[in-house]
């Protein structure tokens, strides 16, 4: 069961008494509990039946008590741990988890980390209640998450939009997500996301980004490269080269393992951890540099990071800097 199974079961009104939110994503974790917090009661019923602690703060006995309470003017009540990881002796709860109160929905928010899955509080999380146990997500499943989080706001986005989203945030869903919703505010309802509200409501250049850039240099565009290197020297918030470099290596990288693939652009896509989006422009860079010109970029890169930090140089600029290596690289 994931996030989102779990919140479309609670807005059935289906509910467990134990709900075990855990992992390294705190995105979906924030979400269920927040879910939690906000949701499940009425607002009627809140004052009464909702109890929110913080691991830091409290203690079992604490929870335990909380929990063994019954609900007034209402059918159930909500207890949300946050930063349960916090809880010193989160162990001794195991007491309870063995035999909840049913009108109690306990909700624990345990991140950064999971409970040893061979514990006796780990098999009693899975008997007598819901795990939810949370992956950072892959890059190359950015693109996809970023489409479904929208189509699940009742919207939808064009590939290039999303594709300038997740090269300009990362790998940081939390981050993500607030940026579409504050973008999906400033829309007309039923808006499709392109790529031009990318660069008004979010703030990135559709022509001048990170992505734009390496796709210039994988074609050996000089005039479109030295455009956007310019572009950034101009605007150094929209490309530091200290994000600029790890990104073309990152692209460099995984372009020399094209050589090593043997089938066609589905097996290349699972070789490299790409989306299939993206595989035609690291087979067409690799037909422009060869082997030999992939691994010179790749050397090229590890030479101008040290100089970008002051190592062997005697102060260049970043632009020019720039400059200075995609010429090497692609001549």
């Amino acid at each position: 069961m994931d996030y989102q199974d779990i919140i479309k079961e609670w807005k059935q009104k289906k509910f467990r008494s134990l709900y075990w939110l855990e992992g390294e994503e705190d995105f979906f974790i924030d979400q269920v509990s927040n879910y939690a917090e906000e949701h499940i009661l009425d607002e009627s019923e809140r004052g009464f039946n909702l109890t929110v602690l913080y691991g830091k703060d409290t203690d079992w006995s604490t929870v335990v008590n909380a929990c063994r309470r019954y609900p007034m003017f209402a059918e159930r009540q909500v207890v949300v741990i946050k930063e349960a990881q916090a809880m010193k002796d989160i162990l001794k709860l195991e007491s309870y988890i063995d035999k909840p109160l049913e009108s109690t929905i306990l909700v624990v928010a345990h991140k950064q980390g999971k409970i040893d899955g061979r514990s006796k509080m780990a098999k009693l999380i899975k008997d007598r209640g819901v795990l939810l146990s949370t992956k950072k997500m892959y890059d190359n499943q950015l693109p996809a998450w970023v489409e479904a989080y929208v189509h699940g706001l009742g919207r939808a986005i064009s590939q290039k939009a999303g594709i300038l989203l997740v090269d300009h945030i990362g790998n940081d869903l939390a981050r993500m997500a607030n940026e579409i919703d504050k973008l999906l505010v400033n829309l007309p309802e039923g808006k499709k996301i392109d790529e031009n509200d990318i660069e008004k409501y979010v703030g990135i250049s559709k022509e001048y980004n990170v992505f734009e850039l390496q796709n210039a240099i994988g074609q050996k565009d000089i005039t479109k490269v030295m455009r956007i290197i310019h572009y950034f020297s101009s605007n150094p918030k929209a490309g530091p080269i200290q994000m600029v470099l790890p990104a073309l290596y990152n692209f460099f990288s995984k372009m020399n393992m094209v050589f090593g693939v043997k089938g066609g652009e589905k097996e290349i896509a699972a070789a490299l951890g790409v989306h299939p989006f993206f595989v035609k422009d690291y087979i067409k860079a690799a037909q422009q540099y060869g082997a030999e010109g992939a691994e010179k970029a790749i050397l090229l890169l590890h030479a101008y990071n040290l100089r970008s930090i002051g190592i062997n140089d005697s102060g260049v600029e970043d632009g020019e800097l720039m400059k200075e290596l995609v010429y090497k690289m692609m001549y």
